[in-house]
């Protein structure tokens, strides 16, 4: 089965860099009933950056406005799901970097039943020629 990449929308928010922040931030949106596709947090800046991506960006918007948290405006990450094996990646950053598109960021994991995902990012000017590296719709 081939790997499958998609864009999809992210959010992110700064919080502090606290013990429990994490949990009261999803706690905010499981009891809105949100659902994620992916969930990451790190340190920056003496606060912590925490990105969301909601498989529904309009009920995790809703959510946040009314817990009133602050999100930085809607970017684009890559999602990319795929048969673990060797080198599922590299053939991914090879070709952007063949298009000369740098690569801001990456998370992969590795799943039970051998599987793999993993998030990337690039710089939202180059989301678009990216996409066209990719293979992904883009849409309108």
């Amino acid at each position: 089965m081939p790997d499958t990449i998609r864009a999809t929308d992210y959010f992110y928010t700064m919080a502090p860099d606290t013990p429990g922040e994490g949990a009261r931030l999803l706690r905010v949106f499981r009891d809105a009933g949100v659902n994620f596709l992916a969930f990451s947090a790190f340190p920056s800046q003496r606060k912590s950056q925490v990105d969301f991506v909601p498989a529904d960006s309009a009920a995790f918007l809703a959510a946040a406005k009314a817990a009133k948290i602050r999100l930085k405006p809607r970017k684009t990450v890559f999602l990319i799901e795929g048969e673990d094996r060797v080198g599922a990646i590299e053939g991914i950053l090879r070709r952007l970097g063949e298009a000369k598109i740098n690569v801001t960021a990456i998370d992969a994991v590795t799943t039970s039943g051998g599987r793999f995902g993993a998030l990337l990012w690039v710089k939202q000017r180059q989301v678009k020629k990216a996409g066209e590296v990719l293979g992904v719709g883009m849409g309108a």
